[in-house]
């Protein structure tokens, strides 16, 4: 059987340079499945209301039930060490996992890559018919963090079994 691959996704306060980390969610090798709220840092102000109603994570939310940056870092650190872990929106998660880390005053103890590397080209060709098709399966109805990672995971693995 092949292992699965650990994947990170992230949702955001919208696109673009001001835009900040709201929600991490793991999905890990073993199967277990990590997802926090981060609540900003007081300089991280941009909101985008149509990022909102994709993911449809209010603002106050962060506020009241967020973790500070320091605390996410570490729970990342602490379930990642020495992993490398996988993205498919790499160039927005890495920098948005930069800012996380430079906020806690961190590094992060990973290596984040693009899901992408660990598709063949007929993999990825057939990346979303067989995405949708699992979607569908696993009736994922959320657009969050944790819910998207273990999509993706369950997509390569699918991808990989065929």
């Amino acid at each position: 059987m092949t292992s699965a691959p650990a994947v990170l996704d992230i949702e955001a306060s919208g696109l673009g340079r001001k835009s900040y980390p709201i929600e991490v969610g793991l999905a890990l090798p073993d199967g277990q499945a990590f997802c926090t709220l981060v609540r900003p840092e007081s300089d991280w102000t941009h909101w985008d209301p149509q990022a909102e109603q994709v993911h449809g994570i209010q603002r106050e939310l962060l506020h009241t039930h967020g973790r500070p940056a320091l605390e996410v870092a570490k729970a990342l650190n602490e379930r990642l060490a020495g992993m490398t872990v996988y993205s498919d929106g790499w160039a927005n998660d890495y920098s948005w996992i930069g800012l996380l880390f430079d906020a806690a005053e961190l590094q992060p103890r990973f290596k984040l890559e693009n899901l992408r590397r660990l598709l063949s080209e007929d993999e990825a060709g057939r990346w979303h018919s067989v995405k949708d098709q699992v979607c569908a399966e696993c009736a994922i109805t959320r657009h969050r963090a944790s819910a998207d990672a273990r999509l993706l995971q369950l997509t390569v693995l699918r991808l990989r079994s065929h």
